[in-house]
């Protein structure tokens, strides 16, 4: 668990001072928009697949669950670099870009909230997964109450 906390965080650094030179790849900004809005999309899939046993909604399966909070773990790292300078519209509220020390703290939040999704997952645990995806989805619900247009 320590060892994947600490792959998680390097991995998060690395791709934060990689986001600084990420607008590059988007030509437009509205390749940005896309980008962030396509990841966030099969983010939520595999997150609402999880959230539909958390319910009850769909039998547990440990190794569906596990697959999809591994999904949902590496997608987190990667709509972020998407919200550069110059990349504002879509649902994004303006507060990203005036306020981006919240916005950073608030994606850094999250990636460490589906993190320990990712581990409670691994673990097999459903009362574990089930706390793990309630801080999760708290962090994601926060970003979209701060962040997204309604």
């Amino acid at each position: 668990m320590k060892l994947q906390k600490v792959i998680s965080f390097g991995l998060a650094g690395a791709l934060t001072v990689s986001a600084g030179f990420a607008f590059a790849q988007f030509q437009k900004p509205e390749d940005a928009i896309k980008y962030r809005q396509s990841v966030f999309t099969v983010l939520a899939n595999s997150f609402g697949k999880i959230g539909a046993v958390v319910k009850g909604e769909a039998p547990y399966n440990k190794d569906e669950v596990t697959k999809n909070a591994a999904v949902v773990a590496t997608l987190s790292t990667l709509p972020w670099q998407a919200f550069g300078q110059g990349t504002e519209g879509g649902k994004a509220q303006a507060d990203i870009w005036s306020d981006n020390a919240k916005f950073k703290a608030a994606s850094e939040k999250m990636q460490l909230a589906v993190a320990n999704l990712n581990t409670a997952a691994q673990s097999g645990d459903l009362e574990s997964i089930k706390k793990a995806f309630g801080a999760a989805g708290a962090t994601c619900k926060g970003c979209h109450d701060d962040f997204k247009k309604k």
